[in-house]
């Protein structure tokens, strides 16, 4: 529906019994509603002295207990004789009748529970009395609100439904004949009554809900096959001078397979991303997962050079998907006390991935295997993360496990009707360009949070494969190791990083108490103050690192020892900052990630390029004092997003802000008892949110994410 459609239906949420007789004042369409066999018609009943209503019963279910089930209104056009009765209605009349047809309260079905309609205007979302449910409201107001947000979930009409519909009664012209004498069928149903939900909060079809046991097997798989795609970046580093001599190019180009495959991560994820949010996660890791594998024993059978660079993008291309939908599964599977420490072990195997290659490359490069065997090995990665994924991964995107569940219901029941949301969906691929492709280029471009970390980041991702080159040139040049051996310098850059790892791991709990205490929305600046320590902490360790290796003669533990500094900075900026995307962003938090990983990859492509030629003409301690002021200058920016990202975010177009809008509902309720104290009108607010069942106004968060859309 249209925003002016909406507007009706908000004029005329309070409207009195004795202005709904007026849609039908002479009883005609409730009889013929009657005689259909949807419900008897009981005629008009008194309210009170002034007011008249219609009143119905179910057909197939008879009230029980206290229940009482709301009036339902519906148009019958079946017969020739209501087309004309519709032409005879005035145009105001017309306006009223045309709300008639839309259910604001659904039948209660035989053998099935009733229902309530959520308190969001225009949202249409009804809910069991199982689902009052905090937890389970917040679920599925999220999947409704992720269903907008795909590409196909809904169309585009140029005009209001209601306006072409009024337009169309307005004419004269009688209605045409169905055919074969057939009578007109009655108007169909809500089709809101036919989608399928979880059941309550606790539905073990729910991701969610699934055991700890089932979610750490599909995690460590997960993790795995990060870990593959991550060191398949790296790991060619080491056979840059083989690769340059075999082709008879300079190391530079030669270079570029590294280049290239980190390239590829830059333009995947504007793939994988919404193609995640239209089938599942399921089917886009196992695509990826068989792209890599096939594309690495490319890389390692190539006879030219062209062929080794290209393969490599399309390996990188492949190899991106777990950097774009592994975090999104994981806001699947766990809760928001859980979900931090899980992106935590993503983010350790996504930087300690290219941080553990170079030292295996370098020992297979060093043998008699030769460069190939750098690609064979990540080849052989791949297809064990592949059988792995084919056996043990389960769809984990609870609007596609929904999918599943409408398809039994129907094969048993027979009934056509039955579907999922997500089946509602039909894929435009002008549409899917446009929204779905375009959308993390419009959250880059277009919100401060996006735009400014992601630069921050890209640096940082950068200077990760820049020190592929810089480690090199220290331990190899200055302190004459092999490129086996240069390669175990990394494990300081490694050790930092589980540092990091494990000071995230213990204050966990403490994170879960704080989001417990708040209604378990999470406030995004919780996630920033392990990075306001990692960031200054990364740019000391770029002067220390600098200054200790230029020269070869200072003891090499001093040099290797820095990367403690870097490798905790790098592991908690990246961890920090990338929850605090996803905290911010929620439902749009994929492509957001998807930006963030395009500009960052680019970066990580770009930094090798030009580190050679910066580390030799400026020497490798002022190149590394350069990159230090880069990263003292951008060092602040958790403490900026810490002190104003709140306010940033309550005027960003995507941001839903829930812990926003959970701040003013209790200030609203702190002044509305100040100011209702004494009596007045406090009770019918009173009663209202005990209808709510704790969630008052049904639930801000929705409310916020519409207004935004719209």
């Amino acid at each position: 529906m249209q925003e002016e459609d909406y507007e009706i239906l908000r004029n005329e949420a309070d409207a009195e019994p004795q202005r709904y007789a007026e849609w039908d004042q002479n009883h005609q369409f409730t009889r013929q509603y009657a005689e259909r066999g949807h419900a008897p018609y009981e005629g008009p009943r008194a309210q009170g002295s002034t007011s008249q209503s219609t009143s119905y019963k179910t057909a197939d279910a008879e009230p029980s207990g206290n229940e009482t089930h709301e009036p339902v209104v519906r148009l019958s056009t079946s017969s020739s004789s209501s087309g004309s009765s519709l032409s005879s209605v005035s145009s105001h009349g017309q306006r009223r009748l045309e709300l008639a047809e839309i259910r604001t309260h659904p039948q209660t079905a035989p053998g099935m529970h009733s229902r309530r309609t959520s308190q969001i205007s225009g949202t249409g979302l009804y809910q069991h009395p199982t689902e009052r449910n905090p937890e389970a409201i917040r679920r599925i107001e999220t999947h409704r609100s992720q269903h907008r947000g795909t590409v196909g979930a809904q169309a585009q009409p140029s005009t209001s439904r209601l306006s072409s519909t009024l337009s169309r009664r307005r004419t004269e012209r009688p209605l045409p004949p169905l055919g074969a004498g057939k009578p007109y069928p009655p108007p169909l149903p809500d089709r809101e009554e036919y989608v399928v939900e979880y059941d309550g909060h606790d539905d073990p079809l729910h991701s969610q809900n699934w055991s700890m046991k089932k979610k750490l097997c599909i995690s460590v798989i997960l993790a795995f096959d990060a870990l593959s795609a991550t060191m398949g970046s790296s790991i060619f580093s080491s056979a840059i001078g083989p690769v340059s001599r075999q082709f008879g190019v300079i190391e530079e180009v030669g270079t570029l397979g590294t280049s290239f495959f980190v390239f590829g991560y830059a333009f995947g994820p504007l793939l994988w991303a919404p193609l995640s949010e239209l089938y599942g996660r399921r089917l886009p890791i196992l695509i990826s997962a068989f792209g890599f594998a096939i594309f690495s024993i490319a890389v390692a059978v190539g006879k030219d050079l062209q062929t080794v660079l290209i393969c490599r993008f399309f390996a990188g291309l492949f190899g991106s998907c777990p950097l774009a939908v592994v975090a999104a599964v994981f806001a699947d599977i766990y809760s928001n006390e859980l979900r931090g420490l899980a992106i935590a072990v993503f983010s350790a195997m996504v930087f300690m991935g290219p941080l553990l290659a170079p030292f295996i490359g370098g020992f297979i490069t060093s043998s008699s295997l030769g460069w190939r065997w750098t690609e064979y090995i990540s080849s052989f990665m791949g297809f064990v993360s592949l059988l792995l994924l084919l056996f043990f991964m389960e769809e984990t995107y609870p609007p596609v496990i929904l999918m599943s569940k409408a398809k039994e219901l129907r094969r048993r029941t027979k009934n056509w009707g039955i579907h999922a949301k997500q089946e509602e969906i039909e894929v435009d691929f002008k549409e899917l360009i446009v929204r779905n492709v375009s959308r993390p280029m419009r959250l880059l471009f277009t919100e401060p949070i996006v735009l400014l970390l992601t630069i921050y980041m890209s640096f940082i991702y950068g200077l990760l494969y820049l020190f592929l080159t810089a480690y090199a040139l220290v331990f190899q040049g200055k302190y004459g190791w092999s490129p086996g051996i240069a390669g175990l310098a990394y494990f300081g850059m490694v050790a930092g990083e589980l540092i990091c790892f494990g000071i995230v791991f213990f204050d966990n709990a403490r994170y879960a108490k704080k989001l417990a205490a708040n209604n378990n929305i999470p406030v995004p600046e919780w996630r920033l103050p392990i990075a306001m320590v990692g960031s200054p902490l990364f740019a000391a360790g770029l002067f220390w690192f600098g200054w200790t290796g230029y020269t070869g003669h200072v003891p090499w533990i001093v040099p290797v020892l820095s990367g403690l500094f870097t490798g905790f900075g790098i592991f908690s900026i990246f961890l920090s900052l990338l929850n605090y995307l996803v905290d911010s962003y929620l439902m749009f938090a994929a492509s957001a990630i998807a930006a963030n990983t395009f500009m960052r990859s680019l970066f990580g492509g770009i930094f090798p390029l030009f580190a050679t030629y910066m580390f030799d003409g400026m020497g490798i301690q002022w190149a590394s004092t350069l990159l230090g002021c880069v990263a003292l200058i951008l060092a602040p920016s958790p403490f900026l997003f810490y002190k104003f990202g709140r306010r940033i975010r309550a005027k960003s177009n995507f941001a839903p802000a829930p812990d926003i809008e959970q701040d003013k509902r209790k200030d609203e309720e702190s002044r509305g008892k100040s100011d209702g104290g004494d009596g007045g009108g406090g009770g019918g607010g009173g009663e209202e949110e005990e209808d709510g069942e704790g969630t008052p106004n049904g639930n801000g968060t929705q409310k916020v994410i519409e207004k935004k859309e719209e």
